[in-house]
């Protein structure tokens, strides 16, 4: 079976730098459901369709197409007493809200003097990427997965 609309695919992959450093990859096969339903970038899922099992898809990735822009607006910088004393430390993440409400994950990158440096970005944004995709498994998906427009079951979200 061949790739298309309302697919489930099935892949392990690999995302790389610039450099070719791993970034990221898949230990077990993962799967989206093909067909515009942004559950993976669209330039590789536009790759994808048409493709067979066994396939191998690489697909070199600008900012925009992968994690964006680096966005220094991002980049905040707050009283530390904002912050539970206790557990405040370079990596750890939370949740806020841009000015329209938008939830955003920021990670502490800095504490200083008072201060902690929080960064809405992404880790790789505003860098050049390669995905690169082996192709395990091609089938149709089932009537509840395209209307919840995710996969179900094994690879995918359990409810």
């Amino acid at each position: 079976m061949q790739i298309a609309m309302n697919t489930v695919v099935t892949m392990t992959y690999e995302l790389k730098d610039a450099d070719g450093n791993v970034l990221e990859s898949s230990a077990d096969p993962v799967a989206y459901l093909h067909g515009g339903y942004d559950n993976i970038f669209p330039k590789v899922e536009e790759a994808m369709h048409g493709k067979n099992i066994g396939d191998v898809v690489i697909v070199d990735l600008q900012p925009a197409d992968a994690f964006g822009e680096y966005d220094e607006e991002l980049v905040q910088i707050e009283p530390a007493n904002a912050f539970p004393a206790a557990d405040l430390k370079v990596g750890m993440q939370f949740e806020g809200e841009d000015e329209t409400g938008e939830v955003i994950l920021y990670t502490v990158t800095e504490i200083a003097d008072g201060k902690v440096i929080v960064d809405g970005n992404h880790p790789w944004a505003g860098e050049r990427v390669i995905f690169s995709a082996t192709i395990t498994a091609v089938r149709a998906a089932n009537k509840e997965e395209v209307t919840h427009q995710h996969v179900h079951g094994a690879g995918g979200h359990h409810h």
